[in-house]
């Protein structure tokens, strides 16, 4: 499959203004150390006559998959960068946790978040408030099904630190399933887990002509056959 047709393959939406992807897991967000081919490569296919390439306005880990978009023009670029910026822009994850459901099965983490390296890994760790390098975190979340080995979890991150989602359910010993860094199980009830647990369903946010759009993408095979060998239910894509 040519680069063109992979690109467009992974879109969902498009418009004046916005592209709207559905990225795979293992698809690096951008170029670097290792990385063959990113979807900042791909954005070239919808590159204007004159050159210029749409621009991502926000970032997915690598092993994430999910809605991540791209605006098309400068003016678009600054404005959902002030959408995300000014936490406009409301993000709804999913995840499978290892460990059964969260105590309590519906509530928020604000563990403070902090940058540091582990084997030469960045990584993210919890912080003591007015700590040096402490970034405040926030993220809401609802179990959606569980049994005693796993859970299917609803992420609603406030805020937008590096691995936040992973290393707040660490925290609270509930890591993702397929998290190396954070301790993942790779085999759970039985069950082995193809990689990083964890997608991005639904992105709200404001719309350059006026209004919010709402972006969904269902979640990829690997991830609902997961969900069915642990005897989780399966969520229909976006429907959250």
């Amino acid at each position: 499959m040519s680069d063109a047709d992979y690109a467009r393959s992974l879109l969902i939406s498009e418009d004046a203004h916005t592209l709207v992807f559905n990225k795979p897991a293992g698809l690096a967000v951008q170029g670097g150390s290792g990385v063959t081919k990113s979807l900042e490569d791909l954005l070239a296919v919808f590159a204007k006559s004159n050159g210029k390439r749409p621009r991502l306005v926000h970032r997915l880990d690598r092993d994430t998959s999910g809605v991540i978009i791209a605006a098309r023009t400068k003016p678009a670029a600054a404005f959902y960068s002030e959408a995300f910026a000014s936490r406009d822009a409301r993000k709804i994850y999913l995840a499978i946790t290892c460990g059964g459901a969260p105590e309590p099965r519906d509530g928020e983490i604000a563990h403070a978040l902090k940058k540091s390296s582990r084997k030469g890994l960045d990584i993210m760790e919890i912080a003591r408030p007015g700590e040096a390098g402490a970034q405040a975190a926030l993220t809401r979340y609802k179990t959606l099904a569980a049994t005693p080995e796993a859970a299917l979890v609803e992420l609603s991150p406030e805020t937008g630190r590096m691995h936040q989602l992973r290393a707040h359910l660490a925290a609270i010993g509930r890591p993702i399933a397929g998290d190396a860094k954070y301790g993942g199980l790779f085999h759970l009830a039985g069950t082995e887990i193809a990689g990083l647990m964890l997608h991005a369903a639904a992105l709200d946010l404001p719309h350059p002509e006026g209004g919010r759009r709402r972006y969904e993408a269902a979640p990829p095979e690997a991830f609902v056959k997961t969900l069915g060998s642990l005897g989780l239910e399966t969520p229909r894509g976006g429907d959250t």
